[in-house]
């Protein structure tokens, strides 16, 4: 009864995992979380803002965003220094989806927001469920960071009109450098100097200020912080002068009133027609948030040897993004940057989250008046040095060194990002990750080994000097059997053995195939057909143990003009002529 009792209990922390880490919560731990909470929640109100006026939304959206998703998110995650809401490349992806079906500012847009955060967190619910967070492996890491560059750039080149106070749209990048060209000459001069000066000062307390503030004695960590909330100091700078100036008079656009208030309660639009239109996109989103997600979890569970759980880290940003959707706001995920900034602050566990949850919701209720003034440009320039930092070309050089295959994928997927649109740029991506895998298995590795010289070690004869014989003919393919390799297998051995006139045995070396498919399996059969009509054996070596179980169900071995050897090295004893005397006594004896 008691062992029961403990397995459900198990079960019951492992798929809420707030009630493990809650068990060991102290004051320690209570005043590292808060304190990471306040210098997060100081980043994030006006980052929160600036990320819902890049998806089209209200600026209160993007902090109803940030509350509920990340208490929900405390409660069934798994990484402790995870900080989830409003992100840059999935605010331009939900732009890019509600776009097409909904115009921005009218309630339809935000309705749709609704929708697309529903199906998004419906979906990786399921998928967490399900135990299927392997489909996002579908997924290479160039083909994301290819795409995540090209994002960057889009991202900041749809946030210049609001640094030069025009009009431009557009879904990618050839479209609003022609609609901002078109419209160069309604440049605010106003905005454009807030939109500069706030873009400089970012950039330079991103690089410059912890070396200032170290530089007058201050501690590394605590100049560190300083220098994280210090883009804060931008934003109160250029809301004060706006306001004392009256600049919102002069043509300078400002945030405006912002509602006082909790996240109100919402209703996803559920009309079959709007879910039609946004289930694509809202799979896409899901995928690449959790990608995106996962990573920085585990980059940082790593450096405090703390273990992420990818399917309940589905749950919980399934979780998270219901909230969102019931709660006024739009798909969310977890942040790279205030979650490196909840981490560097001494976040102990997702109570950090929690408590900066709260200090948002009292931001909603007494705060919002302060952002009145807050002038679009320095929203911004927020967006454009936050994203600018995503942006990673040397991608390309390493992936040209390594994998020209890795180079083709990398480089398809920023063209189609810049030419045709986030959507069609991670599909892209997808598909071509699905190719360049099929294409390297569809062509496997094989090659001719021979035996080294006075051990009991097999090499390719390109590689390495070592001892081969006419009469056998081993050759080692590095890679699982499956349709669509099996035909090249095929090929490849009748090209070998036409080569070989003198040739009696045939030992295919298996040390790398993980899996026979009933294609591959077909092959084989008919590989064992063709040259037993050509009175030369057909032998296997080094099966590992799944494959072996999986061959005895059927009639291959028994049907096998030759063996299955455990190693390589008992198959060339058995079949080489030049024997030692012991290999022949074990050569007779096996």
């Amino acid at each position: 009864m008691r062992s029961a009792f403990r397995l459900r209990s198990g079960k019951l922390r492992r798929h809420i995992p707030v009630l493990d880490w809650g068990r060991s919560y102290d004051r320690n731990a209570l005043t590292n979380d808060l304190f990471a909470a306040l210098i997060v929640t100081i980043m994030l109100i006006p980052q929160s803002l600036a990320y819902a006026l890049l998806a089209g939304l209200p600026p209160e959206a993007g902090i109803y965003a940030s509350i509920v998703p990340i208490m929900l998110y405390a409660v069934f995650g798994t990484s402790r220094a995870l900080a989830v809401g409003p992100v840059a490349v999935v605010s331009l992806m939900t732009a890019a989806a509600i776009g097409d079906v909904a115009q921005s500012g009218t309630a339809g847009y935000a309705a749709a927001a609704l929708t697309l955060a529903a199906l998004s967190g419906g979906f990786l619910l399921l998928l967490g469920i399900f135990r299927l967070g392997f489909i996002a492996n579908f997924l290479s890491h160039p083909v994301i960071a290819g795409f995540i560059t090209a994002s960057g750039i889009i991202i900041a080149a749809s946030q210049l009109k609001h640094i030069f106070g025009i009009d431009a749209d557009g879904h990618n990048l050839a479209e609003l450098a022609l609609s901002l060209l078109g419209n160069l000459s309604q440049i605010h001069w106003i905005t454009l100097v807030i939109g500069a000066v706030s873009t400089a000062v970012r950039v330079w307390v991103r690089k410059g200020l912890k070396p200032c503030l170290t530089g007058l004695g201050l501690n590394v960590r605590i100049a560190d912080l300083l220098a994280r909330a210090g883009p804060v100091g931008a934003v109160a700078a250029t809301t004060l002068a706006t306001g004392l100036l009256n600049l919102d008079a002069q043509g300078v656009k400002i945030v405006g009133a912002v509602p006082q208030s909790l996240p109100p309660f919402t209703m996803p639009d559920v009309s079959a027609d709007l879910i039609s239109a946004l289930i694509g996109p809202a799979i896409l989103i899901s995928v690449i948030g959790f990608v995106e997600s996962i990573s920085v979890a585990q980059a940082l569970a790593v450096r405090k040897r703390q273990r992420i759980d990818p399917d309940q880290e589905l749950i919980g940003l399934g979780a998270a993004n219901l909230g969102a959707a019931f709660t006024g706001g739009y798909p969310v995920t977890g942040g790279f940057a205030r979650s490196v900034v909840n981490f560097d602050a001494g976040a102990e566990t997702p109570a950090a989250g929690a408590f900066t949850a709260i200090g948002l919701a009292i931001a909603a209720l007494a705060l919002t008046p302060l952002v009145y003034f807050l002038p679009n440009a320095t929203l911004a320039a927020t967006i454009i040095v936050a994203v600018l930092s995503l942006v990673d070309f040397s991608i390309l050089k390493k992936a040209w060194i390594y994998s020209k295959a890795d180079f083709t994928a990398v480089s398809l997927t920023i063209l189609v990002t810049l030419g045709f649109g986030v959507e069609l740029g991670v599909s892209a991506g997808v598909v071509i990750s699905v190719l360049i895998h099929l294409y390297k298995t569809s062509r496997p590795h094989m090659a001719v080994v021979g035996q080294v010289p006075g051990t009991e070690h097999y090499r390719n004869v390109l590689r390495h000097e070592v001892i081969t014989e006419d009469r056998i003919l081993t050759v080692r393919v590095d890679e699982s059997l499956y349709f669509a390799n099996a035909r090249y297998l095929e090929d490849c051995l009748y090209d070998l053995v036409a080569q070989r006139p003198n040739l009696k045995h045939l030992i295919l070396m298996c040390p790398a195939v993980n899996a026979i498919d009933m294609s591959a399996l077909e092959s084989l059969e008919a590989i064992n057909a063709r040259l037993a009509a050509l009175g030369v054996d057909f032998h296997l070596s080094e099966v590992k143990g799944p494959v072996m179980d999986r061959l005895k169900r059927t009639h291959f071995p028994g049907q096998l003009t030759g063996r299955i050897f455990l190693s390589q090295h008992q198959a060339i004893c058995a079949l080489s002529d030049n024997l030692t005397p012991a290999e022949q006594k074990q050569k007779l004896t096996s």
